[in-house]
């Protein structure tokens, strides 16, 4: 199994920490230091030895910081993360709405004057730091670089790790390396740069069609490179690492100790994505002379916009993870049954988890989980990144519903998929709250738009009918997916904040939700791709885009109110399900089929 149910943080081990740490900010005449849950690639997901916000606080988000001063500690977690942060810390720790409060206003009402607060220039990013020194402006608090002073403490802190790396077949990428190198080096060229540097792993591993294992979930070798502007690659990482790769003689694979030496001699200008490099990287080529320029790392957007081959693989992918998701929705069904009908059925968190993993596992094609299983029952359901534990695992009763948020990674694609299921009968505030949440998944869906409009333009489509309830989710409506990579993929986003014009080729999740803290949570949740539209008789001669839904399996029809849904939203539901029979039926063994059919009817 590739998942695991311990509990990796307890609450009682953050306040000796958080004591030795302010022991060692005295030590060194701070008065506070900032702790974030980023790595110097600056990704969402880390390795386990770069785990510090992990480590001191206790909380495993995916996103947050934490100010540490001599009286207090703010955690500063944004509204996914608010009912975890709760559970997972002592309170020592004070959680902190974010981005609704600015780090600058909670340590103006914190902090003296004169105060210093420490970072770590490889843990932050310019736009970070420049903005926090911007609004800390007028009150005499600075920030000065530091070197960590968690990893002092962090006595059985992991080994980096070691996985090593392998080729990624260019019949499924689409492009040869050579190919996208030139693409991209024409582009600097074009800008007039002689070198970009690239410290995501995405993006390096997408440039030289290679995958890893370095990060949990995460296909990805970390490490950092310079591309040169002909073409050239330097890749700093461990050598050991990619001992059974064969690069061409362009590119030249160096220690990760050579890199700062390699930075200093770098002919500029050079470019740096703003919002990923690390603060350090800057310093060290500033310090050196080298003309800098900032702009969006050159292999984001090509990477966004998949190939054909890449779409025909995640199509691929896709069928054969609905079959997987079939597999378990029967199941489930099944189980929940005995459970409405013999009282002494038990059915738990992880037991639904771990069966889904067989079933993705019983492909033969699974690599890995995209990321770990969201199986949240009742009031876990309202934790919107609920991962369960063996402490807290929870017995489902009738009348639950069964948030299950999942994927596979797969060689030729990387999958999403949520999709909340009744166990028993439900009240009806569950089912008008669900069928809210499909009418804005079926409108994002069914959405048609000209070229130039960005995921910020079309984020309301999802939230409108809950809007009209009065309610709202504390979210983006989808984020991008890669292909074989992350299943967080940038820079295309379904949100309120996102400016970045949709483009054939991206894939994206289209996944609205509801929760209501203690009581229950509500999520659907496809993946779309973005493709070139067919006007509307009569419309304008405009250049129109569409999604093609990728994801195939049943809704739960159990949850809708039919009434409360539009002819249009009533056919465009009964098509899919009808797509997803045509196209998974053939695949499934019986009983599973059968109970396709019974879950793809007609509404």
């Amino acid at each position: 199994m590739f998942q695991s149910y311990s509990a990796t943080t307890r609450p009682e081990e953050g306040p000796p920490r958080l004591s030795a740490l302010r022991d060692a900010l005295q030590a060194q005449r701070l008065d506070g230091v900032i702790i974030p849950r980023s790595d110097a690639h600056m990704g969402e997901y880390v390795a386990a030895c770069d785990e510090r916000l992990a480590w001191l606080t206790g909380f495993t988000g995916s996103a947050g910081f934490c100010i540490v001063l001599p009286d207090r500690a703010g955690l500063f977690v944004d509204g996914r993360y608010r009912v975890q942060a709760r559970l997972q810390c002592a309170d020592v720790f004070t959680p902190v709405n974010w981005p609704e409060t600015k780090p600058a206003d909670w340590l103006r009402g914190a902090c003296e004057s004169g105060a210093v607060i420490g970072f770590d220039p490889w843990l932050h990013t310019p736009d970070e730091i420049e903005a926090l020194e911007r609004d800390l402006a007028g009150t005499e608090i600075t920030l000065k670089r530091i070197a960590n002073p968690v990893d002092a403490l962090w006595s059985d802190r992991p080994a980096p790790p070691m996985v090593p790396a392998r080729a990624y077949p260019e019949a499924l990428a689409g492009k040869t390396t050579l190919e996208k190198r030139a693409g991209i080096a024409k582009a600097l060229r074009e800008a007039g740069q002689r070198a970009c540097v690239l410290t995501q792993p995405e993006s390096l591993c997408w440039l030289l069609n290679i995958r890893g294992g370095d990060l949990p979930r995460v296909p990805v070798m970390q490490g950092f490179a310079v591309l040169h502007d002909d073409g050239r690659v330097d890749l700093f990482c461990a050598p050991e690492k990619c001992a059974a790769l064969q690069f061409d003689d362009a590119v030249h694979l160096r220690p990760v100790e050579a890199f700062e030496p390699a930075l200093r001699t770098l002919q500029g200008p050079v470019r740096l994505d703003k919002a990923t490099v690390p603060v350090q990287i800057v310093d060290l080529l500033r310090e050196a002379s080298v003309e800098t320029v900032f702009m969006q790392d050159p292999c984001l957007l090509p990477k966004a916009r998949k190939t054909d081959a890449e779409l025909a693989g995640a199509q691929a992918a896709h069928l054969r993870d609905g079959a997987a998701m079939v597999e378990f929705l029967a199941w489930l069904d099944g189980e929940a049954e005995k459970l409405v009908s013999d009282p002494a059925h038990v059915l738990t968190e992880i037991e639904i988890a771990r069966h889904l993993e067989s079933c993705r596992a019983a492909t033969g094609a699974l690599q890995d989980l995209s990321f770990d299983t969201i199986a949240g029952s009742g009031p876990n359901g309202a934790i919107v990144h609920y991962r369960v534990t063996e402490d807290s695992n929870r017995r489902l009763i009738p009348g639950d519903l069964m948030l299950v948020d999942s994927g596979g990674q797969y060689l030729d694609g990387t999958t999403d998929i949520t999709r909340t299921i009744a166990i028993g009968p439900v009240g009806t505030l569950e089912a008008e709250c669900f069928t809210a949440v499909l009418r804005g998944m079926i409108a994002m869906s069914r959405a048609r738009f000209p070229r130039g409009v960005a995921g910020g333009h079309l984020d309301a489509l999802a939230r409108y009918p809950l809007w009209l309830l009065g309610r709202d989710y504390d979210h983006g409506t989808g984020h991008g997916v890669g292909a074989f990579l992350s299943v967080h993929e940038g820079p295309q986003r379904l949100s309120r904040i996102s400016t970045v014009p949709l483009a054939e080729g991206m894939i994206l999740s289209n996944e609205p939700g509801y929760y209501l803290e203690g009581r229950f949570g509500i999520r659907l949740e496809n993946l779309i791709a973005v493709r070139k539209a067919t006007p509307p008789a009569g419309g304008d001669a405009r250049d129109w885009l569409e999604f093609q839904t990728l994801t195939l399996a049943p809704i739960d029809r159990r949850l809708i109110l039919a009434d409360r849904l539009e002819t249009d939203e009533r056919n465009w539901l009964d098509s899919y399900h009808a797509r997803v029979l045509t196209l998974l039926r053939p695949v499934l063994k019986e009983p599973a089929a059968r109970w396709l059919e019974a879950a793809c009817q007609p509404l």
